[in-house]
């Protein structure tokens, strides 16, 4: 089995994709970074009408198909009111907490694409002024945002071309450390994202044969219900998800070893399926945990939901404290990507 690319590669390039600000339904400028990232490359490539990307990799059995996803939307916000000082309110985007962005930094996108800065911040902030400003409720009326602007009342706002509707990201803040950790908002699921565009530059550097016709789907819809439920060829069998291993409480998971999943909140995955994905990181040394994830689901768990006939599975880098402040560390990339390239070039077995 070839060398797969150095993981410090793989962070710079989750470090590029975290910095581009991706909410679910404003994901046109990362997918365009990726799409520039391998065109390059003799690999077909297309959008699907979702905004979404494919890049096709034809194989020598062209009879039997995979498909691979990671996606690169993320978390975030909407500007759901302008308040009559001037600040505004959000409504969220993906599942996460409110206390999760409290004091974050924050973008905020007008239509017409000037951005402004700002400060996620609960409106009774100050200790100072507020007697509840600790026992307060976290929720969608207290939370509110800053804007880095002179205004005080929400016509000023309005003149800045902010209206309700526009797009809220959150602040990555970034940083790789020496330890071999990088930590940052949205490893779920750019970590996957970076893993997947560096396999496919591997295979054309390596000129590796895949033994079946294989499409990645870097898809824009994850967190909202619906990214990889499309534009699955027919003659699709197996579809893995390649995102984030959940941690916490009761799991099994790790920031050091790939993660493959048993069940998550829709259901199981492929038995068969998951099966294989063991034996492979067995037999290459490849360090690996089972896992459940209770509150989680996957674009390969959207494609069974949309009807599609085919095998599924999940696996990823264990990410601690998922949709909040993220973390991984290189070994636990490093043995994603070698699981990775071990299935890519792996038999399809009789399910």
């Amino acid at each position: 089995m070839s060398a797969y690319p150095n993981t410090k590669a793989t962070f710079q390039l989750i470090k590029q994709l975290v910095s581009i600000p991706s909410p679910s339904g404003n994901t046109q400028k990362v997918i365009d970074f990726c799409d520039n990232y391998i065109k390059n490359l003799p690999y077909e490539r297309k959008r699907n009408r979702k905004g979404g990307l494919i890049i096709t990799i034809p194989g020598q059995d062209n009879s039997q198909h995979r498909m691979l996803t990671a996606h690169v939307d993320t978390l975030g916000a909407m500007v759901k009111e302008i308040k009559a000082d001037g600040r505004l309110k959000l409504a969220m985007i993906g599942g996460f907490r409110w206390n999760s962005v409290e004091g974050e930094y924050c973008q905020i996108e007008t239509s017409s694409g000037k951005m402004y800065t700002g400060t996620i911040l609960m409106h009774q902030t100050s200790v100072h002024v507020y007697k509840d400003a600790g026992e307060a409720k976290r929720d969608e009326n207290n939370i509110e945002v800053r804007i880095d602007e002179r205004v005080n009342n929400a016509g000023e706002t309005r003149a800045l071309g902010i209206e309700v509707g526009d797009f809220v990201s959150f602040d990555p803040r970034v940083q790789i450390t020496e330890s071999g950790y990088i930590k940052s908002r949205h490893l779920d699921d750019k970590a996957s994202t970076a893993i997947l565009l560096q396999l496919i530059k591997h295979v054309n550097q390596q000129n590796i044969k895949l033994p079946y016709t294989t499409h990645f789907l870097i898809s824009n819809n994850e967190e909202i219900g619906y990214g990889g439920n499309s534009n699955i060829p027919p003659e699709t069998v197996e579809y893995l998800a390649v995102d984030m291993g959940a941690l916490g409480d009761g799991q099994s998971s790790d920031e050091y070893t790939v993660s493959i999943c048993a069940k998550d909140s829709s259901g199981p995955y492929h038995y068969g399926f998951r099966k294989k994905l063991v034996q492979l990181a067995k037999e290459n040394q490849i360090d690996y945990k089972v896992d459940i994830y209770p509150y989680y689901g996957s674009d390969a768990s959207a494609a069974i939901r949309a009807g599609h006939d085919i095998v599924h599975g999940l696996i990823g880098p264990g990410i601690e404290s998922s949709h909040a402040f993220e973390r991984t560390h290189e070994t636990s990339i490093l043995n994603t990507e070698k699981l990775l390239l071990a299935y890519i070039q792996s038999p399809i077995i009789s399910y």
